[in-house]
């Protein structure tokens, strides 16, 4: 065997590894009993032990140093593995291991806090996790950026400083929108009482109809749906509301988004690392479109108003367009999973905020709480009301995924870009929608996205498949002109 194919065998073990270990994660999420989070905190550090030691073992680098790659793909596939092994070198194996087993626990503890609305109890874990994010941070930064090297793990080749100017640019432009939306009579939300068993069929109905393999994956109950695995086995999570369908039927699109692009993916790649998500940017720009400029659009909430109604009977809604106008109405509320499209990203950004002081030291953990809500009481124009609709709405912190959030907003204008490019290259897709099949729509994304994994850099995969670099025009365009019409 040459260099590169001992490299290659090795390293389908650590990925396969690695799917064990998100499996872990999935159970905890979805059904693991409460009382077993003691143990499973001590499994997922034993877990994390092992992958890091496979990570870092000096084989690999040697291999990489002698490895030749016979094709693109393998070049890739080098590439990838060569910038895991350089920033899984720089973490000492016993902070990786603290953190695996603290960031298990303190998800359960989060969710308790969260379920208490008890920002203080929640507040000491928190800051742990804080301190040992910082140390990776530090090490794997070396003299550049901290937060760079946190969103580097999610964003390749992305920078805060990047981020931060694109923000700024669309910021003034999303509350412009916002307030003369805003201005325009409210929609009143959908009324009633919404059976779950209905709910959980018809959410299963709208995965089929965007492609979700249910032969290789399955939907359960969570606190914060979610997607996880990829390859064979890609599994989502939705929630339900008895007076809100919309949480469960949107959530679950937007997952089956990220679950489409890893169950996508050519299956010579799998259990390596071309064989998965290139990027968190990426992803998101997948859940994006598929929830909101496909599923959202006036077309398909044609046909899903007459599902619904043939599902639920009375739904408090009398006509097409009045059902259009609630599923896409702007409306004041806390919590950023059931935030419209025009408001989401000013979410983003105050998390993204939070973030950048957090590693450069200008915050500090017990000033949190206070810090979110002068914020969003800034942003919003009201108060926070209670922690688990600020502080504590997310799992995201608890779990140490710190320079995650700017790429749900990255997402968003990646996903501008692709459906500027997707409405060009498909005349036809009204038609489709109205009558509840995105299949062409899907197809596109499945062959100009989805099959490349990681084979290409994430700007890239964008460039290649709208035909120039991202930017965040597209997005802005698509939303000034949605949302003014419907003021």
């Amino acid at each position: 065997m040459t260099a590169f194919d001992e490299l290659m065998t090795y390293e389908r073990d650590t990925q396969a590894l690695s799917r064990v270990a998100g499996r872990l994660s999935w159970d905890q999420e979805t059904v693991m009993p409460r009382g077993s989070a003691a143990q499973r905190a001590e499994e997922s550090g034993a877990m994390e032990a092992v992958l890091h030691a496979r990570r870092t073992d000096p084989r690999v680098g040697d291999w990489l140093a002698a490895a030749e790659a016979p094709d693109a793909a393998g070049a890739a596939q080098l590439r990838l593995i060569r910038r895991a092994y350089e920033r899984a070198v720089k973490v000492p194996a016993d902070l990786a291991t603290a953190l695996a087993r603290l960031t298990s626990r303190s998800q359960g503890q989060w969710a308790e806090a969260r379920a208490a609305d008890d920002f203080a109890g929640f507040a000491p874990v928190l800051e742990e996790v804080v301190r040992l994010k910082r140390e990776e941070a530090e090490a794997l930064a070396g003299s550049g950026d901290r937060y760079d090297a946190l969103i580097d793990d999610f964003e390749p080749g992305m920078t805060a400083i990047e981020l931060a100017a694109m923000f700024d640019a669309m910021r003034p432009r999303l509350v412009a929108l916002r307030e003369s939306a805003l201005a325009g009579p409210d929609r009143a939300p959908l009324s009633g009482r919404f059976d779950e068993a209905v709910q959980l069929r018809l959410s299963r109905e709208m995965a089929e109809r965007f492609g979700y393999d249910f032969t290789r994956g399955r939907i359960d109950k969570a606190v914060h749906p979610f997607s996880s695995g990829s390859g064979d086995d890609v599994r989502i999570t939705t929630r339900t509301a008895a007076d809100d369908p919309f949480n469960c039927l949107y959530s679950t699109i937007h997952e089956v988004g990220h679950a489409c692009y890893e169950q996508g993916i050519d299956a010579t790649y799998h259990l390596t690392p071309v064989g998965q998500g290139v990027s968190m940017g990426v992803h998101e720009s997948q859940s994006r479109i598929y929830e909101n400029q496909l599923a959202r659009s006036r077309p398909f909430c044609h046909f899903l108003y007459g599902r619904m109604r043939e599902a639920f009977g009375e739904i408090g809604v009398t006509d097409e367009d009045e059902f259009y106008r609630v599923v896409n109405r702007l409306h004041r509320g806390f919590i950023r999973t059931e935030a419209d499209e025009v408001q989401y990203n000013l979410h983003i950004m105050l998390r993204f905020d939070l973030e950048r002081a957090l590693f450069a030291g200008d915050l500090q953990v017990a000033d949190l709480e206070a810090a979110w809500n002068d914020r969003f009481a800034a942003d919003f124009g009201y108060a926070v009301d209670r922690a688990s609709h600020g502080v504590l709405q997310d799992v995201h912190w608890s779990v140490g995924l710190f320079g995650y959030f700017p790429t749900y907003s990255l997402g968003n204008v990646y996903a501008g870009c692709l459906h500027a490019a997707l409405r060009a290259a498909l005349p036809t897709l009204d038609k489709d929608l109205a009558a509840g099949d995105p299949g062409a729509a899907t197809a596109w994304l499945r062959e100009n996205v989805q099959q490349h994994g990681g084979l290409y850099e994430p700007r890239e995969v964008i460039t290649r498949a709208c035909g120039s670099e991202p930017t965040a025009e597209p997005l802005m365009i698509y939303l000034e002109e949605k949302f003014g019409a419907l003021t």
